[in-house]
C-alpha cells in the first residue's frame, strides 16, 4: 500500500506542478492577484507530496520492502540502517526522486521567504521552477518508476552497491544536488526577469542569495565526494578528472562567476545580460551533468544508468530549456538598456577579471569532457582527455586568477588605485616570498614550480588579512575602536575574506601532493616498511564479519622515527556474498594536516600480501579549504542586506514596465 501512496503522491505534485506552471505565469501577463497568489501555496503543497512520495520510498527500503522492484535491486535485510537510509538516493530512481523533492524544497523556499519580491517576478519565478520540475516528475512516471512491484517478492534483496555502502554516501549526494539543483532558481530568476523584461539591481540582490546557497552546497557537496573517493575507492588520489566529475565543476565555476558578476550589477547596475546569461549557463552546465551520469554516454564509478531511452529523455529535457532559454536570452537581451560605467581599474574591473578566467576554465573543462564524445559519435575514433590535458590548461588559467584575487576587495569602487593597493599589499608580498624560500630550504630540488604555489597561496591569505586589517585599523587604532569597527563590518566583508582563505587553504594542499611519497611492497607478518619518517610493522591478519560482508583485516603498528608508537592501522578487504563483489577498505591515520594512506592488495603464493602506502603531506587542506569556503559562503549569506533585500513592492498593482530601449 505503502509504494501506491508514494506513487500516487507523485501523480498529485505532477498535477499542482502543471497549475502552478500556467496559473500564475496568466496572472502575471494579466495582472491578476489571485491568479498570482497562486504560486505560493501551490508550491508549498507541491513540496509536501514530493516529501510524502520520498517519504514512502524510504519507508519501503528501512522494512525490506523487496515487492518493489527498485529495493530489491538495491538493499538487502542485513544492510546496517544507515545503508538502508542511504540505499534511497544510491540509485538511478531514487536520486531521480532526491532531485525532484530539492527541486520542489527551492520552489517552497522561495514561496515562504520571498515576500520582498515584485508580485510579478515572484510568479513567474516559481512558473518557472515549477515547469523544471514537471519535466521531471513525468520523466520519473514514465521512465523511472521507483514504486514498480515485483509480482512474486522475492525472500531477499541484491544489496547495495558495495562501494557506496559507505557514510559518505550519506552526505555527499543530498549536499551535491543541493546545489546542482539550487541553481534552478537562479535559471527561474533570469527566465522570468526576461518574461518580464525588466532586469536591474534589484534582480541582482534578489538572485543573488539564492544562488550564494547553490554555490555552498555545491562546494561542498564536490568536496565530500573528492574525500568519499580519496579513501574509499582505494586509489589514493582527490580529483582524477573524471567526465562525471568535471561535470560537477563546471557548474561550480559558472556559479562562482555568477556571483561575482551579480555583486557588479547590485552595484553599478552593469553587466545584466552578461549575469543573466550565467544565471541561465550555471543551471543548464548542471542538466548537461544530469545527462552525462544517467544517458549511458560515459562509464563511471559516479554515472547511475545505461538505458539509452533515459538519455534521450533527458536530452530532449536539456535542449527545451536551455535551448528556450537562449531563444529567450537572444530575443530580450538586444533591448536591456545597458547599465553604469566603471574604469578598467576598479573593483568592478577586478570582478570582470575574474569571470573572465573562471569562465575561460569552464569553457577549457567543457571542451576537454565533450570533446572525445563528440568525436566518437560523429566519426567513431576514441581518444583519452585526460590530467595532462587538464593539468597543462586549467592551472594557467587560476594562476593569474589567484594572483590578483587580493587586489579587487581593495580597489575602490568605479575607480582604483591599483599601484596604491600594490604597495598595500606588499607585506602579502613579502610572507609569499618567504613562504617560498622556506619551501625550497626544506623540500630542496624536489619540484621547481610547487614552493611558488605554495607561496601563492600564502600571498592570498596574507591579501585577505591584509583586507580585514586595513578595514578594522588593526595595529594603528586604539583597541576599543577596532572592536566597533570590526562588529559594523558587513558580514559580506568577512565572508570574502573567508571563502578566499579556503580557497587558499585548498591550493596550498593541492600543491602539496607533489611531494607525497609512495611505497608498494609485499609483506609478510611481522615485517616493515618506512615512509616519511614512519615505520609501520605488520602484526597480523585477520577475518572479521560484518552485518552483510565478510573482510579480511591487516593489522600495523606505526611508529615515528624515535621508535614511539603513534598509532595503528587496519585496511581491509571486504566480501560482499549478495553482490559476489570485493571491496577495498582504506585505512587511514591523521598527524596534524597529513594523512598516513594504507590500502590492501592481492596475496601472494608465499603467503605475503601486496600493500600500497602514501605518506599525504598537508592533504587534509585540501577539504578543509572548501569548508572554509562554505562558512565563508555563510557568512556573505547572513548579511543584513541579502537576508532582506529590497523593500516590499506596494500592493496596488502597477503597470507593467516596459522593456527599456537599448542606448
Amino acid at each position: 500500500m505503502i509504494p501506491e501512496l508514494g506513487h500516487f503522491a507523485l501523480v498529485l505534485a505532477l498535477a499542482l506542478g502543471l497549475v502552478q506552471a500556467i496559473g500564475p505565469l496568466a496572472g502575471a501577463h494579466y495582472r491578476d492577484a489571485a491568479l498570482m497568489r497562486m504560486a505560493d501555496s501551490t508550491a508549498l503543497m507541491q513540496f509536501v507530496f514530493v516529501a510524502l512520495s520520498f517519504a514512502a520510498l524510504t519507508v519501503c527500503y528501512v522494512t525490506s520492502d523487496f515487492s518493489v522492484a527498485n529495493v530489491y535491486e538495491n538493499s538487502h535485510s542485513t544492510m546496517p540502517l544507515i545503508y538502508k537510509y542511504t540505499s534511497v538516493w544510491g540509485n538511478h530512481e531514487g536520486s531521480m526522486l532526491l532531485w525532484v523533492l530539492i527541486l520542489a524544497l527551492f520552489g517552497a523556499a522561495v514561496a515562504a521567504f520571498g515576500g520582498n519580491l515584485p508580485a510579478t517576478l515572484k510568479a513567474n519565478v516559481l512558473a518557472v521552477q515549477s515547469w523544471i520540475a514537471c519535466a521531471f516528475y513525468v520523466f520519473i512516471l514514465l521512465t523511472s518508476n521507483p514504486f514498480l512491484r515485483i509480482a512474486e517478492a522475492p525472500l531477499e534483496g541484491r544489496d547495495l552497491n558495495p562501494i557506496l555502502q559507505d557514510i559518505g554516501l550519506a552526505i555527499h549526494p543530498p549536499l551535491l544536488y543541493l546545489g546542482y539543483v539550487g541553481f534552478s532558481i537562479s535559471f527561474s530568476f533570469a527566465v522570468a526577469a526576461l518574461i518580464e523584461g525588466r532586469i536591474d539591481a534589484a534582480w541582482a540582490r534578489w538572485v543573488r542569495p539564492w544562488t550564494l546557497a547553490a554555490w555552498m552546497f555545491l562546494t561542498v557537496g564536490i568536496s565530500m565526494g573528492s574525500y568519499w573517493a580519496y579513501y574509499e575507492l582505494g586509489w589514493g588520489g582527490f580529483w582524477f578528472w573524471d567526465p562525471v566529475e568535471n561535470s560537477s565543476l563546471m557548474p561550480w565555476l559558472a556559479g562562482t562567476a555568477l556571483l561575482h558578476s551579480a555583486v557588479v550589477m547590485e552595484k553599478r547596475n552593469a553587466l545584466k545580460i552578461w549575469t543573466v546569461l550565467l544565471a541561465i549557463l550555471a543551471f543548464s552546465l548542471s542538466l548537461l551533468g544530469t545527462f552525462l551520469v544517467r544517458s549511458g554516454v560515459l562509464t563511471s564509478v559516479h554515472t547511475f544508468a545505461t538505458d539509452p531511452s533515459r538519455g534521450v529523455f533527458i536530452l530532449a529535457i536539456l535542449v527545451f530549456f536551455i535551448g528556450g532559454a537562449l531563444a529567450l536570452f537572444a530575443w530580450r537581451a538586444p533591448l536591456l538598456k545597458q547599465g553604469g560605467l566603471f574604469a578598467p581599474v576598479s573593483r568592478e574591473g577586478a570582478l570582470v577579471f575574474n569571470n573572465l578566467f573562471l569562465t575561460t576554465a569552464c569553457l577549457t573543462v567543457f571542451v576537454g569532457t565533450l570533446y572525445p564524445l563528440a568525436l566518437e559519435s560523429v566519426t567513431g575514433e576514441k581518444i583519452s582527455v585526460g590530467p595532462p590535458f587538464f593539468n597543462l590548461t586549467f592551472a594557467p588559467l587560476f594562476i593569474p586568477l589567484l594572483f590578483a584575487m587580493p587586489f579587487g576587495p581593495l580597489l575602490a569602487w568605479k575607480r582604483g588605485d591599483v599601484l596604491g593597493v600594490a604597495e598595500r599589499l606588499m607585506a602579502a608580498f613579502a610572507v609569499g616570498i618567504v613562504a617560498i624560500a622556506v619551501t625550497f630550504v626544506i623540500k630542496g630540488g624536489q619540484s621547481v614550480l610547487a614552493p611558488f604555489g605554495i607561496g601563492l597561496g600564502v600571498y592570498v591569505i596574507g591579501g585577505a588579512l591584509i583586507d580585514l586589517v586595513e578595514r578594522t585599523g588593526l595595529f594603528r587604532l586604539p583597541l576599543a575602536t577596532v572592536r566597533s569597527r570590526a562588529a559594523g563590518l558587513p558580514r559580506s566583508v568577512w565572508g570574502t575574506a573567508v571563502a578566499h582563505i579556503g580557497i587558499a587553504m585548498s591550493l596550498i594542499g593541492i600543491v602539496a601532493q607533489v611531494w607525497a611519497d609512495e611505497r608498494i611492497v609485499s609483506l609478510k607478518p611481522q615485517e616493515t616498511v618506512s615512509i616519511a619518517g614512519y615505520t609501520l610493522s605488520f602484526d597480523r591478519l585477520t577475518q572479521r564479519t560484518g552485518s552483510n560482508f565478510r573482510e579480511q583485516v591487516a593489522k600495523f603498528t606505526v611508529r615515528n622515527s624515535g621508535g614511539t608508537v603513534v598509532g595503528t592501522m587496519d585496511p581491509s578487504k571486504r566480501t560482499f556474498p549478495a553482490r559476489a563483489t570485493t571491496t577495498t577498505e582504506a585505512s587511514l591515520l591523521t598527524r596534524g594536516t597529513s594523512q598516513l594512506y594504507l590500502s590492501l592488495g592481492d596475496a601472494n603464493d608465499d603467503g605475503s600480501i601486496a600493500v600500497r602506502l602514501y605518506h599525504k603531506p598537508l592533504v587534509l587542506l585540501i577539504w578543509l579549504g572548501s569548508v572554509v569556503m562554505m562558512l565563508g559562503g555563510g557568512l556573505s549569506l547572513s548579511d543584513r542586506r541579502l537576508r532582506v533585500g529590497a523593500p516590499k513592492p506596494a500592493k496596488k498593482a502597477a503597470t507593467k514596465p516596459a522593456l527599456q530601449p537599448a542606448e
